[in-house]
């Protein structure tokens, strides 16, 4: 299992690393090889330990949540975006500014993540995209810089990579597009991708983030006084 630090991605104080015109974030400069990484936000849940609010319009410094967390995979290097929307679809299109966004409906959000990654993958396999980043709506404390040093992880269309903090495994999580197929057939409820990825450890790069990044959930009434 391999780890890299800040100082190998050549971030400096929390800043994205590795800006290079018409590339993202930490693809040129590097040696690695330069690929499009796409950006996949699951905002499909319900909220069902909040009483049934929709997580994806939880008011966050102003402004629903989602917006959050689009906008730091966006800052932090990932193009195209897209969000895969569930619970509460139609508010979330009215109340929360998505323009520049690709946007999917997960009609089995209620059944967990599992399918809503599906439908992400699906949506974005015609995309172009050599990889995706993923990162769920309820986590605010990771931002646009922890984003950006997990894409600098980028390897190949093989690449697997994940943020970990203080050595532990967490999100975002990077999927190189040739493990597309693998982690779609195995995505099941709401362990998404981890069986996927633990039997593939030995293949792992986990990206210290924790100096830079806090990845509690927003999961219960006690949760919400995290945000802002």
């Amino acid at each position: 299992m391999a780890a890299t630090t800040p100082g190998e991605t050549g971030e400096a104080q929390g800043q994205p690393p590795h800006t290079g015109p018409g590339a993202p974030e930490g693809t040129r400069g590097t040696g690695r090889p330069e690929g499009r990484v796409a950006g996949l936000l699951l905002a499909a849940g319900g909220g069902r330990r909040l009483g049934g609010r929709p997580k994806a319009l939880l008011g966050h410094r102003g402004r629903p949540l989602v917006e959050h967390a689009a906008r730091a995979l966006r800052d932090g290097g990932c193009d195209p975006v897209h969000i895969v929307l569930g619970a509460a679809a139609g508010s979330v299109r009215e109340r929360a500014d998505l323009s520049g966004y690709g946007l999917s409906e997960n009609p089995d959000w209620a059944q967990g993540m599992g399918s809503s990654l599906r439908t992400g993958l699906a949506a974005l396999a015609g995309s172009g995209a050599d990889a995706v980043v993923v990162s769920l709506v309820d986590q605010p404390g990771i931002g646009a810089s922890a984003v950006a040093r997990v894409v600098a992880a980028y390897e190949g269309r093989a690449s697997l990579a994940s943020a970990a903090y203080d050595g532990r495994r967490g999100h975002p999580v990077l999927f190189g597009a040739d493990r597309w197929a693998d982690i779609a057939a195995t995505a099941q409820g709401d362990r998404g991708a981890r069986a996927y990825l633990q039997r593939h450890a030995d293949a792992l790069t986990l990206v210290e983030c924790a100096d830079i990044a806090e990845p509690y959930d927003i999961d219960t009434p006690e949760d919400l006084g995290r945000l802002e």
